[in-house]
Order: structure tokens, then sequence, then C-alpha cells
């Protein structure tokens, strides 16, 4: 039996209104993608004034150990920085996850379908 190769996506969204940050993001995160990419961008919007993230997730592996670690590093070091996080998906199990635990997550945390990806980042960007 040979295991499915998964490939990882994590890649800078464009055209987002000006605060505003998103990626796309998908396979299995590891922590080179935190310190890379996701790391100084979410850094940089915090000491931009407060962090509006956009996540596209169409499909998802799951995080290494290393990742798991950098992101609750960078969730305590910018708490007060969160403002808004839109989460856009079709997986219902994240969805569900986001619903249940989102008030774990600093600052405001709304979920959207793939299809209303423009709704997400327009609420992103939103007071």
């Amino acid at each position: 039996m040979t295991r499915r190769e998964v490939r990882t996506v994590v890649e800078e969204l464009t055209g987002l209104p000006v605060g505003v940050i998103g990626f796309e993001l998908g396979g299995k995160l590891s922590a080179d993608d935190y310190r890379d990419v996701l790391i100084p961008a979410i850094t940089g919007a915090a000491e931009a004034g407060g962090i509006r993230c956009v996540l596209v997730v169409r499909e998802f592996h799951g995080m290494s150990g290393g990742a798991v670690w950098e992101d609750l590093k960078l969730g305590a070091e910018h708490l007060r920085a969160w403002k808004r996080v839109a989460l856009v998906t079709d997986l219902d199990w994240m969805t569900h996850l986001t619903t249940a635990f989102g008030w774990m997550i600093p600052g405001q945390t709304r979920t959207f379908p793939l299809a209303r990806q423009d709704e997400a980042v327009t609420w992103a960007a939103g007071d």
C-alpha cells in the first residue's frame, strides 16, 4: 500500500483590502511554513495596528508538532492584536470545530463557505 502524497500549500492571498492579510492553506502544515510565511505576515499586521486575517482551506491534513507549537506561540505573542479571523472552507469538521472552539481564539472568528470568500474578506476588513 502506498501513501498518497500530500502537497502542502501556504500561499499569501493578493488583492485584499488594506489592513487585511490572507492565506490559502492546505496539506500538512510544518513549523517552517509558520516561520517562513505566516509569522512574518502576522507579526507585520500586529505591528501595523491589528490582525485581520482570511484563511482559505480547501483541504487539510493536519499540522506537524512543530507547527502546533508555532501556532500556539503566535497566538499568545499577539494576543491583543487579533481583530478578526475569517475561515473560508467547505470542510464541515473544520467549520464545526471553529464554531465550537472559536471562543478560545482571540478576536472575532467567523466561518464562510468557499463560495462566499468575497463576503469573508469584507467581514474581515470591517469593524
